[in-house]
């Protein structure tokens, strides 16, 4: 079975060459998508899915997570703003579920603030809500992909 967790110490064990990682901000409509290396150093934008009937677009990302050579994946975890869970947290354990049979080891990340700190951030470079739109799922999911990596790397110290 497939190891679906929040524990990092659990992840990076089922990890224990490292590799390539795909974060994942999953949303109702969309799904961004971001890689890092596989030293784990840099996370980046890779684009961003319109979601469709949950079976295409599971083939759709196994294909690319195949392609990019992917060893495992993070996915943010929305959880309130007291750390409960809430509604879109449970929707995103349960997509976590969806896929771990595609066989890699998932850390589901919270990430309270990401879709705030990415809006934030396309604000002051001042980018038109068309541009912020397109960019930001995809940029949510590399600030998510980035914070899991500095906590896995922390953890190796």
């Amino acid at each position: 079975m497939t190891l679906v967790t929040t524990d990092r110490a659990a992840f990076r064990a089922a990890l224990p060459q490292g590799g390539r990682l795909i974060g994942m901000d999953v949303g109702t409509k969309t799904i961004g998508l971001a890689l890092c290396d596989a030293e784990w150093t840099i996370a980046s934008p890779a684009y961003t899915v319109a979601r469709t009937k949950f079976g295409k677009d599971k083939i759709g990302l196994a294909a690319f997570i195949e392609q990019q050579q992917v060893k495992g994946v993070v996915i943010g975890l929305p959880l309130n703003l007291d750390g409960s869970s809430s509604p879109r947290a449970q929707a995103s354990r349960a997509f976590a579920h969806n896929i771990a049979d595609l066989g890699h080891p998932i850390l589901l990340w919270d990430e309270r603030w990401s879709t705030q700190a990415v809006t934030r951030t396309l604000l002051e470079a001042d980018a038109s809500r068309a541009r912020r739109d397109e960019l930001v799922d995809k940029l949510a999911a590399s600030y998510i992909l980035q914070g899991a990596i500095d906590g896995l790397v922390a953890g190796l110290e």
